[in-house]
């Protein structure tokens, strides 16, 4: 049974997403996932750059190892020695190339013929050339010759066997054939090559002129001392086939006249250029000869205490690549995956420092682009740079360092140099030494560059820091086992004087890193500042009235930014420039309007409103177009924030009051634009600006109405909520109050009267 009472419906309870809740629907974001992915495409880029998916060389020259190395896989390497030994035997295995010139031979055998039909011409031995006889008479054992009666019957016999014509064509015709194979194959005394230069006992003889016909022969068919029994069994065997009669005696006198003219009928002639052509193809051919190194075996030449040469370095760069190479894609994926995360890891780090300190860096992303690109082309400078070539690697670190202090603060810098740091003696293969020496050389860059107000700030910030490594590197060396000698003051010494010539570099880059970063030096902004400045001229000449305000507010406002320790010079030089908006209307601004003129007047609150506020944008774009640094451009949009032009205000709200018909006024429509100041100096020089101004309407300005001029405009700055986005405190608020009020009240400090002169009749 119903009791016609309507149903209550439960009501349920909505928490608060919870903070893991928070963190996804904040990554979901399209700005915070293009700085993620901006932050990872940086990461991948280090870790193509470092090769991060082996691990790194870590040896380098000089290096002095602390004990023996041995082998961490089986390698092999070429023995430079061995293989060279290899081919000088091939060179002296090589077979030598001779020209072959027959005509010495067909000029001695045309000579004995000659000879031979001398001595048949004369009809008795009586009637012969006893002389010419000699030269084809042999020797007896003992070395004389035989007596007259012999040589009379052995000439005879000689001069029987070749009387007739036919004889004499037997025997041109058997010289011929006995000569035969020395003209194909030529004749020497000696071989013109050394034991060393080519083969001993063959040789490749060419006819002159054609080396293609090229054939080998032994050296015993051609050399003089060998060949010479060879021919003399020839001229036996031919005559003896051409029936002449005493055959073998006729033989041996020819030879006994011959035997002393071989020696000057040589054919050959080594070829020094074709043979040295065949002693390198021969030299080429030979496989290089390999040295096999086993596990475990310890590496020839290293050893624990020396110094590293140009040549173990070598050895010890193929057994690394073989170790290398030796890795299962399981061992890369690892290795990868150990320097991803380190990546990750202090991505994450400087990513969280940066976003509870300096979360504009992250908000601006030209600036976020310029960090990661500078961090990147860094380790890309350092992973590049020669290794044995001094130590170069510590030139762009320090550049990094130097800049990233100048662009940001000390500790954000001395951050960033840590994790690059690691980054880069992860990638060079180094160890904690040079960790050491490369954080303590950044560190104390960081340390002492400050405010850059000279040209050679950067100069001695370079040999502070050199100072630094060569001492660090002393210390560290000596503590990691080097020897204390000559070469550890070498690598000390080049440290430092990398470290000197990256002060140098710096001072030189020192105008591209302020447009990089977008950041000015005190350098930078005394030039900045001067009043020959084109903009300032044009202030001075169309608005004189606004220019003396804007010094006065520089001289106020760089004494309370120097008395909070912050940047005094800065918001000097954005206090000459804050209002150069206004030099395009200049008569509607009350310190340029002559006495009893006001443009106002005549123009109804809201439009006075745009025109006053105006001046902030006509400034900025005054300024973008003479191309000032934005941190200026900062000071002229932030100088008044989104404060209330109350004059106005007040006026059109009186209007509306008096007019029955009036609506209520939009206080929006009578506020600046913004932003609000982003900085302390910004802050600082909004409280300059408002209480210069406000100062001139004083009429008695004593001490205390200007200190409560001051007060009153500090707090209501403070309770509209101006200071808000900036960093600056209450205690620092106060601080500046103090400043300004001092300073005010020197301006307008009280003068002693002076008596009139009396006038004298």
């Amino acid at each position: 049974m119903s009791s016609g009472l309507p149903k209550r419906s439960r009501s349920t309870l909505q928490l608060p997403p919870g903070h893991f809740a928070r963190s996804l629907v904040f990554l979901r974001r399209n700005d915070v996932l293009l700085r993620l992915g901006l932050c990872a495409a940086a990461a991948v880029a280090m870790w193509l750059i470092t090769s991060a998916w082996r691990p790194a060389f870590p040896f380098r020259l000089g290096h002095t190892p602390p004990r023996d190395i041995s082998a961490r896989v089986e390698f092999s390497v070429p023995d430079a020695r061995a293989t060279e030994n290899a081919r000088q035997r091939a060179r002296a295995d090589v077979i030598c190339l001779y020209q072959h010139d027959p005509q010495p031979l067909d000029e001695l055998q045309r000579a004995l013929t000659d000879k031979v039909f001398q001595l048949l011409t004369p009809a008795s031995f009586d009637a012969v050339d006893k002389a010419l006889w000699q030269e084809f008479v042999g020797r007896e054992e003992d070395g004389a010759a035989p007596d007259e009666d012999r040589q009379r019957a052995d000439y005879e016999r000689f001069r029987g066997a070749l009387s007739e014509d036919e004889d004499l064509k037997r025997f041109k015709r058997s010289l011929m054939l006995a000569f035969s194979d020395f003209r194909e194959n030529g004749l020497l005394e000696s071989l013109q090559h050394e034991l060393n230069e080519g083969n001993q006992t063959e040789i490749r003889v060419f006819p002159k002129g054609n080396p293609d016909a090229a054939h080998t022969v032994r050296v015993s068919q051609v050399r003089i001392g060998e060949a010479a029994g060879t021919l003399h069994r020839r001229l036996v065997e031919e005559l003896e086939d051409a029936k002449t009669p005493g055959a073998e005696q006729v033989a041996g006198h020819l030879f006994n006249w011959l035997r002393p003219k071989l020696s000057h009928a040589t054919t050959l002639k080594i070829d020094s250029k074709l043979t040295q052509l065949a002693a390198d193809e021969a030299a080429e051919r030979v496989e290089p000869v390999e040295r096999k190194f086993l596990v475990g075996e310890k590496i020839e030449g290293v050893k624990g205490g020396q110094a590293l040469s140009g040549e173990q370095l070598s050895l010890l760069g193929t057994e690394h690549a073989a170790y290398v190479a030796s890795f299962t894609p399981w061992q890369i994926l690892l290795f990868t995956a150990a320097d991803l995360g380190m990546y990750v890891a202090l991505f994450v780090l400087c990513g969280s420092y940066i976003y509870y300190h300096d979360r504009r860096l992250i908000r601006d992303l030209r600036k976020l682009l310029t960090l990661l690109g500078s961090a990147v082309a860094t380790i890309a400078i350092v992973r590049l740079a020669p290794r044995d070539m001094g130590r170069l690697e510590l030139i762009p670190m320090l550049l990094f360092a130097m800049a990233a202090t100048i662009a940001y603060q000390r500790e954000l810098a001395l951050l960033l140099s840590a994790c690059l740091s690691l980054i880069a003696v992860l990638a060079l293969g180094a160890g904690l030494p040079e960790l050491v020496i490369l954080l303590a050389s950044m560190a104390s860059a960081i340390y002492l560059i400050g405010r850059i107000r000279s040209r050679t700030k950067l100069i001695y910030v370079g040999l502070g820091a050199g100072v630094t490594a060569f001492f660090t590197t002393l210390g560290v060396s000596t503590l990691a086992g080097q020897p204390l000698g000559l070469a550890l003051l070498i690598n000390a010494g080049w440290f430092a004087f990398s470290a000197v010539l990256a002060g140098l570099v710096m001072t030189g880059l020192l105008p591209f890193i302020e447009r990089l970063f977008d950041v000015q030096t005190d350098l930078s902004l005394l030039e900045l500042g001067d009043a020959a400045h084109p903009l300032l001229q044009e202030l001075v000449r169309r608005a004189p009235g606004t220019y003396n305000h804007s010094i006065n507010v520089a001289s106020i406002g760089e004494a309370a930014a120097e008395a909070i320790g912050a940047n005094g010079l800065l918001v000097r030089v954005g206090a000459y420039f804050h209002d150069i908006g206004k030099m395009l209307k200049p008569g509607y601004f009350i310190e340029n309007q002559q006495q009893g003129v006001n443009r106002h007047e005549s123009l109804l609150p809201a439009m006075s409103t745009l025109v006053i506020i105006a001046h902030v944008k006509d400034g900025a774009d005054l300024a973008r177009k003479h191309r000032l640094p934005q941190s200026v451009i900062d000071f002229i949009e932030q100088h008044h924030g989104t404060t209330l032009v109350e004059y106005f205000f007040n006026r059109a709200t009186r209007q509306s009051e008096e007019d029955p018909d009036g609506g209520s006024v939009d206080e929006s429509s009578f506020r600046y634009p913004g932003p609000k100041p982003q900085t302390r100096e910004a802050g600082v020089m909004m409280l300059a600006d408002a209480v210069e101004s406000a100062s001139r309407t004083l009429v008695d300005p004593t001490p205390a109405r200007i200190e409560n001029l001051v007060e009153e405009i500090a707090m209501k700055r403070l309770l509209d909520g101006q200071f808000d986005e900036c960093s600056l405190t209450l205690k620092e608020i106060n601080t500046v109050v103090e400043s300004l009020a001092k300073s005010l009240t020197a301006v307008y400090h009280g003068r002693v009267k002076y008596p009139e002169r009396q006038q004298t009749a």
